[in-house]
């Protein structure tokens, strides 16, 4: 797994006068006027807000039970009247799984980048600000954790502590800290020279306020982009974990577990056999993209 970060942080954008704060909130209004222009990023966004809605609302969309088993309705094609989508090995309606699928598919993309860039930023802003003896311990540990593919840290997490959906959450969101950190270590080393850090430093704050007020507001935004295009791989990754049998357990709905049941059929049904696949690339794509658009937008230099 690449974790290049470097187009991340090179649109950083040094706080105005107006303190880091106003800075913030002045980029944020420039970054959703800059999205709005751009028609890929808006087709990502209907993509994925589609996805969030119909799993979301999947009760309404649809009158079937995700784990109802019909056995005579098994593996019916698509445009099979009742069954739009057709049925899976058990005859359980594959829309409505795809839909309720959407729910852990989907968190596990986003519940697991969102840890990791909390933990991640703190971390590696810590590092680079405070420094020392300990600063570079962690740097160096982070070194070592850097250096494996996220998915092999999933598996290796989610074999020691057990297969399931908390283990495979939490394997995850330890695979993505050190690249965040990694990310947030070098957007803080860009801004520490900055003579408003010094003035800070200057009238007593202390380590933990200047992170706080000044240093985490301004690297917000690179860490931001990388946790996004980290979404998609999560989700990819997640899919893959529940596919081998370490995530969520049958018969929960999930777009890799389902993948993984359905395999069998390829012969007999492939186009429904394809769905779960399907649908897996369509948010990891669509989160990708809007990475990207973020990354454009955040750039100053357009």
């Amino acid at each position: 797994m690449s974790h290049s970060h470097s187009g991340a942080t090179a649109s950083l954008r040094v706080p105005d006068s107006d303190g880091p704060q106003v800075a913030a909130v002045r980029r944020s209004a420039e970054i959703a006027r800059r999205l709005r222009r751009d028609p890929v990023a808006m087709v990502a966004v209907t993509v994925l807000v589609l996805l969030v809605l119909s799993a979301v609302l999947a009760p309404w969309i649809t009158g079937y039970d995700p784990d109802a088993v019909t056995v005579t309705d098994r593996l019916r094609p698509l445009g099979t009247p009742g069954h739009l989508l057709g049925t899976d090995e058990l005859g359980r309606d594959m829309l409505t799984r795809l839909l309720y699928g959407g729910r852990l598919s989907l968190a596990t993309g986003i519940v697991p980048v969102a840890v990791a860039a909390v933990a991640g930023t703190l971390l590696g802003a810590f590092i680079a600000y405070v420094g020392g003896t300990v600063g570079a311990a962690l740097g160096r540990v982070l070194d070592m954790s850097y250096a494996f593919p996220a998915i092999l840290i999933g598996i290796a997490v989610t074999a020691s502590l057990g297969p399931g959906v908390v283990n495979s959450l939490l394997a995850l969101s330890l695979a993505f800290v050190p690249p965040v950190a990694r990310v947030a270590e070098s957007a803080t080393r860009q801004v520490m020279v900055e003579e408003y850090l010094e003035a800070a430093r200057l009238s007593g704050a202390r380590w933990w306020q200047v992170l706080l007020h000044h240093v985490l507001p301004t690297i917000a935004g690179p860490v931001f982009v990388y946790a996004a295009s980290l979404v998609g791989l999560s989700i990819s990754v997640g899919a893959g974990l529940s596919f081998l049998g370490l995530g969520a357990p049958p018969p929960t709905a999930e777009w890799g577990a389902m993948l993984n049941s359905l395999r069998d059929a390829l012969y007999t049904v492939p186009v429904v056999v394809a769905l779960p696949g399907l649908f897996i690339f369509l948010a990891s794509a669509g989160f990708n993209i809007l990475s990207d658009s973020f990354r454009d937008a955040l750039d100053v230099r357009r």
